[in-house]
């Protein structure tokens, strides 16, 4: 039997991984260990535990050596968390996990980190730019990266692969796509700031396409972004949404100066449940301009532009 680990494994990006590895038959068994149950537990194949990857992980996990590890074990909503949680979780668990690989003899590491590394990125922005995060998420991503690179470097035969993906969005994500689909099927979306404003995002996947092709490569270390490219404005994010619900509301940009204190107030009133929170609102306005350099250069075919992504998605 072939196994494998996913820590983080009951959330979006881990329930979609599992299904993916197990399907593909890349694995026969998938145990997928989270703070928090897993909608998959009882499906074939698929094993799960509470684990925290802040404590330390014991070698019994799983019945026999993983052939590979996935570590999407984060915190990283933003915001929601104080900014030492960010770091307290997220590098407790890239030593902790090294250290289960270690343990157990596992010799393949596929981690992921973030696009936030790198700051704002007003220009097109490659695997090859500054590290500049400005954010406790981004900034405790990076050194988290290191530790896994220190695994890798420490045996000649390990291999790592590090993901910095964007946003990731598909079926079963609540994030900032399905507020933004919703509220223009409701007819009420004002997005911040200019309507060429470039927003990188990544669909679900594309991103578990791009899994299985560094899986499959022999380089000791990959650093790869996901989004899918090009990357498109957030006007036309919005166009293509429209069009695909056959709305006709109208959609306006508003400045940012106007809106994030409409947020603060709407977060006083609802007690702090508002969906619209100031702080998201200054990143919706800020440009994400990702390029998959790496993926590009290994000749990836990326199988999704927006307009084709909410197809798949309503398939």
């Amino acid at each position: 039997m072939s196994t494998c680990v996913i820590f983080g494994g009951a959330g979006f990006i881990g329930g979609h991984l599992a299904k993916r590895l197990l399907s593909s038959g890349c694995f026969d068994h998938v145990h997928l260990a989270d703070i928090r149950p897993s909608h998959l537990d009882g499906m074939a194949g698929v094993s799960t535990s509470i684990t925290d990857v802040r404590d330390e992980i014991p070698e019994q996990l799983v019945p026999e050596p993983p052939g590979w590890i996935f570590n999407l074990a984060a915190v990283h909503r933003e915001p929601g968390h104080e900014a030492s949680e960010y770091f307290d979780t997220n590098l407790a668990g890239a030593r902790t996990v090294t250290r289960y690989a270690e343990a157990v003899g596992c010799s393949n590491i596929y981690f992921t980190s973030s696009i936030a590394v790198y700051g704002p990125t007003t220009s097109a922005t490659d695997e090859s730019a500054p590290i500049c995060p400005v954010s406790p998420y981004g900034g405790s991503k990076y050194p988290a990266e290191l530790i896994h690179e220190q695994w890798q470097a420490t045996q000649q035969g390990r291999r790592l692969v590090i993901c910095r993906p964007g946003v990731i969005y598909g079926p079963g994500d609540p994030g900032n796509i399905l507020r933004m689909i919703r509220a223009i099927k409701r007819g009420y979306l004002a997005y911040p700031g200019s309507p060429m404003v470039s927003k990188s995002y990544g669909y679900i996947e594309g991103l578990l396409d791009s899994i299985a092709i560094v899986m499959a490569r022999n380089e000791p270390v990959i650093r790869y972004n996901y989004v899918e490219h090009p990357t498109e404005p957030l006007g036309d994010l919005v166009r293509h949404v429209k069009a695909h619900l056959g709305s006709r509301a109208p959609v306006l940009p508003l400045p940012v100066s106007l809106l994030a204190p409409a947020a603060a107030v709407l977060q006083i009133v609802t007690g702090g449940r508002g969906p619209i929170h100031p702080v998201r609102v200054k990143k919706a306005a800020r440009p994400t301009h990702i390029v998959p350099r790496t993926l590009i250069d290994m000749g990836f075919d990326f199988r999704f532009d927006f307009a084709s992504s909410l197809t798949d998605w309503q398939r």
